[in-house]
């Protein structure tokens, strides 16, 4: 976290400023913690990426052999998910690179932008395919179901045991959520296919399989809207659907200490860490570095704020809503 007063107080005296020092390292502590929360992923993401690419290969192989368009659906999914996995992967080491005087945030927005990236791939490449079976309809051909399920029932297994890889962390980052929803979706389809094998084995009924590509297509679709408006509000620096602002204002508001705020802004640095800023208007005898971390503590507590800025204003001055004079409450 980051603790910032303004007025005499950042001046003040040599005492305030080792009191800020002291509050600067407990924000050091806290992004420590939360790298911690969040985890090392590189060699779920090395497995992940090696076991997909491995069964794309193994998929197409045998879709063209047995002209199955719902392998060849599957295929060019997993195929995506490959990408994805290896944008989320690339951009989650960019992420670490150090801050510098011209990227004074560094590259925490690199997997923001990955994320986006690969939504908007996986809904064109869904499209084209769902195309395609449409086209199938009116003209289906003939399917080896028994391979179908086969390999269908390997891209189950290769799928749940890649989703199991991120499940711990897609609950705290929007990358590894992506690479978990793929993945779980993934499995899903996969086994969807397997019983549509099993059906055009015990039924010659060859618009199966483009049915099924269609619910394939579908589901895929459905599945990755949400990532996709997610991706696109942490682009444009929207709140997070986790972060309570009404919540944030409460707190803040009720503060003994406080007697209004103005300029609440809270955004997205990165896919698993949340900026704050705030001004307060607080009574002269309040403009001390205890309230600062109190406030900041619980934030990061109760509202899973990462990096808060505050600035303290004084209540006896006559200029301190000059930023925001209409919205001062």
């Amino acid at each position: 976290m980051t603790l910032r007063m303004v007025g005499q107080m950042c001046s003040e005296s040599a005492d305030a400023g080792s009191k800020l020092k002291g509050c600067l390292a407990t924000e050091n502590t806290m992004a420590h913690d939360h790298a911690h929360h969040v985890g090392d992923y590189n060699r779920a993401f090395a497995l992940g990426v090696t076991l997909n690419l491995g069964f794309v290969v193994v998929e197409f192989f045998f879709g063209l052999l047995s002209d199955s368009l719902a392998l060849l659906a599957d295929a060019g999914h997993n195929l995506s998910d490959v990408a994805g996995l290896l944008l989320a992967w690339g951009a989650s080491y960019l992420a670490k690179a150090p801050a510098t005087a011209n990227r004074t945030y560094g590259w925490r927005k690199v997997p923001v932008m990955a994320s986006l990236l690969s939504s908007l791939m996986l809904l064109v490449a869904t499209g084209a395919l769902g195309w395609e079976a449409f086209q199938r309809l009116f003209t289906p051909q003939s399917v080896t179901s028994l391979t179908v399920i086969v390999v269908a029932g390997v891209g189950v297994l290769v799928n749940t045991v890649t989703a199991l890889l991120f499940v711990s962390g897609q609950h705290h980052d929007l990358n590894l959520r992506a690479a978990f929803l793929h993945m779980a979706a993934d499995a899903g389809i996969s086994l969807a296919v397997v019983l549509g094998g099993l059906l055009m084995l015990w039924q010659e009924l060859p618009w199966v399989d483009p049915v099924l590509c269609l619910l394939v297509a579908s589901f895929i679709i459905f599945s990755s809207w949400g990532l996709l408006k997610d991706s696109l509000d942490y682009a444009l620096d929207a709140v997070p659907r986790n972060i309570d602002v009404q919540g944030i204002r409460q707190y803040l508001a009720n503060l003994e200490q406080v007697d209004r705020l103005h300029d609440l802004h809270v955004w997205p640095l990165s896919t698993s860490e949340v900026a704050l800023t705030v001004h307060l208007v607080v009574h002269q005898q309040s403009l001390d570095n205890a309230l600062l971390h109190q406030i900041q503590q619980h934030l990061h507590d109760h509202f899973e704020i990462e990096h808060a800025t505050i600035q303290l204003e004084s209540s006896l001055e006559e200029s301190n809503c000059l930023l925001a004079p209409t919205t001062c409450h």
